[in-house]
């Protein structure tokens, strides 16, 4: 799945380059993006089932820096779908240039009363093979 934004003047730092927490922020959008465009829409789950994913756990290596209003595309693969966890690979490009790889975990999560994991829907693991 594809996310295309372009870096904007407030992502960047004093050196110039994009400030590294963006990456992450990044990451959320194009989890976020992904989910929607397979039917797992994050507010509608949250309004309708009170259901979200919580990050468990994100990192992200650094190839190359980004500059002000560079295009960047995000492409993110599901790349595991165990029982309660969904693992997320978001590749970062700059035209044929990989300037970042990250990972995210992610529990699927009921917020019914107390928060706790559930079983990742059948049809979600379906979507995710395409």
């Amino acid at each position: 799945m594809e996310y295309t934004f372009e870096v904007k003047w407030g992502d960047t730092d004093a050196a110039a380059i994009v400030f590294y927490p963006n990456f992450y922020k990044w990451m959320n959008e194009a989890a976020h993006h992904y989910f929607g465009e397979i039917g797992f829409k994050p507010s509608r789950l949250f309004a309708e089932e009170k259901v979200g994913m919580p990050l468990l756990e994100a990192n992200c290596q650094f190839k190359t820096p980004l500059l002000f209003e560079d295009m960047v595309t995000v492409y993110s693969t599901i790349t595991e779908v165990r029982n309660k966890v969904v693992i997320l690979e978001h590749i970062f490009k700059r035209d044929d240039t990989i300037v970042a790889i990250g990972k995210e975990v992610r529990a699927w999560t009921s917020f019914e009363g107390t928060p706790k994991a559930i079983p990742v829907p059948e049809k979600l693991r379906e979507n995710a093979r395409g």
